[in-house]
């Protein structure tokens, strides 16, 4: 059959194409709703911050693909959200050329929101409250000795809750004190770094996030054991699996992804999304390139619960490095050339670099031993098996405002 390709209400609320034909299929994506003119936008996307939500996450997964592209034989873990939520706070101190710019690559444009600042408060209040386990901070950092605006400094306290950081000039104290504002935030989950601060800094940018949820229904740790994991269809390696023979989830196939998508539930109203070839290939391309919050959102309400035989690996997952080449293809290329930031300082700057650390983790840890009511599965006329045996993808969705928290490319789990 051939199946639904999620973008529907795209053009009216991000640009992005149109759907195809498919046929209800039990355990496939159902197309829901073909019926509804293009022009008509979802009412989940009507919220300020779930529209918003959607704009950042868009960028999000612009910032992951390039990502990905520069690293096509490498694993990929990233945390959009701290970047784009960095970037907009910088957009405060943009003139306008600049702050369209910035405006853009995050989808603000195609939003009418006249206090974008204040909805982003609501969302990051929203993605970090206690239950979501979600750790996700940002931070603005000049070079030595600039006169900063108050202008600037007030609402960015405001809006987002930081305070930019002035560099000493000593390397030493400077990465030092970066740890250990890191460590406050991410209450010690992230390891300290022993990289040296760059050098000749006029603007950084940094996004740091950490996660470790708790499935809702948790896995059996004696049923964990190593399994084989194909990295290719030549080479296997051993990983610790864990396993659950009658595991519930939301299932799809889609057929011109040639992929098999599966979500499972976790605390917090949060879930993680799992992409994962028919074929066993290294090659994600095609499924990365339908990624939007649209395509997601459209995910989210078209997967069915079903009863599987289910393997995932045990994984704790980290990265800490720059993402300025990445950004820089996003069109910000200005922002490191000749931007306006004189909202900030009366002295030209630029964006420099732009430094991510993020931390995941998954074990068996989970609420409770049985699914909850609210997933009781469908009947299957086929036995199905969800192996998350070979390279894949997933997505971290908070599902009550549709956010990409985190979103990884796993092609070898020992990598991580």
């Amino acid at each position: 059959m051939q199946s639904l390709v999620l973008l529907l209400w795209t053009g009216a609320l991000l640009g992005y194409g149109s759907c195809q034909d498919a046929g209800p299929e039990e355990g496939s994506l159902a197309p829901g709703t073909m019926e509804v003119p293009l022009e008509e936008e979802d009412p989940f996307f009507k919220v300020p911050v779930n529209k918003l939500a959607a704009a950042v996450s868009n960028f999000g997964y612009d910032l992951y693909r390039v990502k990905s592209s520069q690293s096509p034989a490498a694993n990929v873990l990233l945390s959009p959200l701290s970047v784009a939520t960095a970037l907009s706070a910088l957009s405060l101190g943009a003139e306008q050329r600049t702050e369209s710019s910035i405006h853009r690559a995050l989808y603000y444009d195609l939003i009418s929101n006249p206090d974008i600042h204040s909805t982003y408060k609501e969302l990051l209040a929203s993605v970090t409250a206690p239950e979501k386990n979600l750790k996700s901070a940002s931070r603005i950092i000049f070079e030595r000795k600039l006169r900063i605006k108050a202008n600037f400094v007030t609402p960015l306290e405001k809006s987002y809750g930081t305070r930019p950081k002035i560099l000493t000039g000593n390397a030493r104290l400077d990465l030092q004190e970066m740890n250990n504002w890191v460590q406050a935030q991410m209450k010690g989950k992230i390891a300290k770094s022993t990289r040296e601060m760059p050098s000749e800094i006029s603007i950084l940018l940094f996004g740091v996030a950490y996660f470790k949820g708790q499935w809702v229904t948790k896995f059996d740790s004696r049923k964990t054991s190593l399994q084989d994991f194909h990295l290719d269809e030549e080479r296997t390696v051993k990983v610790p699996m864990m396993s659950d023979p009658q595991a519930t989830l939301r299932y799809g196939l889609d057929s011109d992804l040639n992929c098999k998508i599966a979500q499972l539930p976790l605390t917090g109203s949060m879930s993680i999304i799992f992409f994962l070839p028919q074929q066993v290939t290294q090659n994600l391309t095609l499924i990365e390139e339908s990624l939007t919050s649209e395509f997601i959102h459209d995910i989210d309400r078209e997967l069915k619960a079903v009863q599987a035989v289910l393997t995932i690996p045990k994984l704790k997952l980290s990265y800490e490095g720059e993402l300025t080449k990445s950004v820089q293809e996003l069109k910000l290329q200005s922002l490191f050339d000749s931007p306006d930031f004189s909202k900030i300082t009366g002295k030209p700057i630029k964006l420099t670099q732009v430094e991510h650390r993020a931390g995941f983790e998954w074990n068996e840890d989970g609420a409770v031993t049985t699914p909850s009511p609210g997933l009781q599965p469908g009947r299957l006329t086929f036995p199905l098996d969800y192996h998350l045996n070979q390279p894949f993808i997933f997505v971290l969705r908070d599902t009550d405002t549709g956010s990409l928290l985190f979103i990884g490319k796993i092609l070898d789990p020992r990598g991580t």
